[in-house]
């Protein structure tokens, strides 16, 4: 098996592009486990902070629904941890199905599969005890929230192909990275109900707001091995695009709190996640890679904002 060397932490050159520099999973782990790490993005994790926080906004607005109070906290630790493993097989299965394009991307060519750290064989044996793991995970919850987190795996597994057949692929990513929104929901109510769905609906046009932006760090790439991106679809108007996606999320995101019962503070808190949006928005500059990916990180401020309404709203009102 791999083993790293023991300077790459201290080498950038020997990292993913994107990842954050001087990571506690680069300096902690031992050389033989870094590159799965790498295959679960724990160097990069705003990843798992983009799946976690629809989660949370599940969980608290179905609190606010049920009359306020503390949102169970014991399904909010569970929803972290669940987070991090299933972030991390869905980044291992895109790293199978991408490995032949990954090493032609700038961006990409490091990840362990094309940079020869971690076989196919051996990434699909941790695809497999991490999927293991997170059924662990999602048997805590209620059988109808079984069901429903079970069910996002099919889309889980057709995304990684979707930029080989359609110029969306950013939407089907929302499609699974939002389930958390039903699945927070039904962990309090063990039903659904339009609130949640609205809520879902707006995490959809979150990301494709957010992933659009990220999308334009490989727009070049892409279009020259053949990729497909809202980034590519877009160009020049992406600004416009992504200014009504935010707003569409963001409209949404407010149902939501309405048909739940939500009070002035959650609404606050999505006011003030539209003035973050906005800030995005001003920054944004399609062709500058580092800003880019900058304004993408900053959605994880965005989705804590709305966290923080909502569970103010639920304890105080």
């Amino acid at each position: 098996m791999y083993t790293a060397p023991m300077t790459e932490a201290s080498h950038p050159e020997t990292r993913v592009a994107d990842a954050l520099p001087d990571h506690w999973s680069e300096r902690v782990l031992p050389g033989w486990a870094r590159p799965y790490a790498r295959l679960m993005r724990l160097e990069r994790p705003i990843g798992w902070w983009l799946l976690l926080l629809p989660c949370w906004w599940g969980l608290a607005l179905a609190q606010i629904a049920a009359g306020g109070g503390v949102p169970n906290p014991w399904y909010a630790v569970l929803f972290l941890v669940g987070a991090i493993i299933m972030r991390g097989a869905g980044c291992t299965l895109n790293d199978i199905a991408d490995r032949n394009f990954d090493g032609r991307v700038e961006r990409t060519r490091l990840r362990p599969i094309p940079a020869g750290e971690v076989t196919v064989r051996q990434a699909l044996g941790f695809l497999i005890l991490l999927c293991l793991l997170g059924l662990v995970i999602l048997l805590q919850f209620n059988w109808f929230t079984v069901a429903t987190g079970a069910a996002s795996l099919i889309i889980v597994a057709v995304y990684p192909f979707m930029k080989r057949i359609t110029d969306w692929p950013q939407a089907v990513l929302g499609l699974a990275f939002n389930w958390g929104a039903l699945v927070g929901w039904e962990a309090i109510h063990g039903s659904l109900s339009l609130a949640p769905v609205l809520l879902y609906a707006g995490g959809v046009a979150w990301t494709l707001a957010y992933d659009t932006i990220y999308a334009h760090q490989d727009k070049e790439d892409d279009a020259l091995i053949g990729l497909k991106s809202t980034a590519l679809k877009f160009g020049d108007t992406s600004i416009w695009w992504l200014a009504a996606f935010f707003a569409l999320a963001l409209g949404l995101i407010d149902a939501a709190v309405w048909l739940a019962g939500g009070n002035i503070i959650a609404h606050v808190g999505v006011a003030a996640a539209a003035m973050q949006a906005a800030w995005q928005l001003a920054r944004f500059q399609p062709d500058n890679g580092a800003r880019c990916l900058d304004l993408f990180r900053s959605n994880r401020i965005f989705g804590l904002i709305i966290t923080l309404g909502f569970l103010l709203d639920s304890l105080l009102t």
